[in-house]
């Protein structure tokens, strides 16, 4: 078998023999999820999925979370294999959750390797809500799968640059709850909707696919960012789980940093939850990706 690996940059490939000779990339990683209830809510659930976890090319040196309340967080692995911390409380007017660690990458040309798999492949094969095809999507995704009918990686590359040049990137449109079809209607979104819409299609024609919710140091050098980041992994027969991000055209590198898999965005989410009672909820969000290195830059900008 050709164990050439294509890592997303034009005419780039890579041996999995070069794969160890990639230098290690330090990631620091803080992020902050504040809530604010007008009036206080009279009690809180919320599942944390904000704890990465290790893999070959990803080692957690070092995480830790914490939250403004004095409430005791219950660990464990969801069915996915996901670390999950459930917080409850009683009545509060506002609740802040913290991560902050650092997590050494190597670029592995987005093949995955080392995680604990618990289902077969073909478990995300399975549509939900958020990654329904429409009639247009199901033709674009046919064609495109015709024209590489015995190249599944030839194919999923070509899915995540058309997606890539479909859409166009756009914070104000879209919402967690838009669905893949929604975006792809409206050409525009985030990296959560190229994620699904790129699931979406591989699905549509028998590829598995499944959401992950992580963080992105940029190129641009924007250490602040909005909120994390999230792309997709699919499936390819002898090789296994590669990860493609088509917000930004590439396959995952030393920059991406794995948090959480899912179905869909729901099944990843960093935080989910409900309140009872309570009015108005008011939600910040507020990321920093770094190399560690860099801790000028890093504290100048906290």
């Amino acid at each position: 078998m050709d164990a050439r690996i294509k890592s997303g940059h034009d005419d780039l490939y890579i041996l999995p023999s070069e794969l160890l000779l990639r230098s290690i990339m330090r990631l620091r990683i803080a992020h902050s999820t504040t809530y604010r209830y007008e009036p206080a809510a009279t009690g809180i659930t919320q599942i944390l999925r904000m704890t990465p976890g290790s893999h070959d090319g990803q080692y957690v040196a070092e995480w830790q979370i914490d939250v403004s309340t004095d409430s005791r967080l219950h660990v464990r692995q969801d069915a996915f294999g996901n670390t999950i911390h459930v917080l409850t409380e009683a009545a509060l007017s506002d609740l802040t959750i913290t991560v902050e660690g650092l997590i050494e990458t190597h670029d592995t040309g987005g093949v995955l390797r080392g995680t604990d798999e618990r289902f077969p492949p073909s478990l995300f094969l399975r549509q939900t809500s958020l990654t329904q095809v429409n009639a247009a999507m199901e033709a674009f995704s046919r064609e495109l799968r015709s024209e590489s009918e015995k190249d599944v990686l030839g194919f999923l590359h070509a899915l995540m640059l058309q997606i890539n040049d479909h859409m166009t990137f756009d914070e104000d449109p879209t919402n967690s709850g838009t669905s893949a079809a929604e975006a792809f209607a409206l050409k525009r979104g985030v990296c959560q909707d190229y994620a699904h819409i790129f699931i979406a299609c591989a699905r549509s024609v028998g590829v598995p696919a499944r959401f992950i919710a992580g963080h992105f140091m940029r190129s641009d050098g924007m250490v602040n960012q909005p909120a994390g980041h999230a792309w997709a992994e699919a499936y390819v027969p002898n090789l296994g789980w590669v990860a493609f991000d088509p917000a930004n055209a590439i396959c995952a590198t030393d920059a991406h940093a794995r948090v959480a898999l899912g179905l869909d965005y729901l099944g990843a989410a960093p935080v989910r939850g409900t309140r009872y009672g309570g009015g108005t909820e008011v939600l910040t969000v507020a990321v920093k990706v770094d190399q560690a290195g860099r801790q000028g830059q890093w504290q100048s900008q906290s």
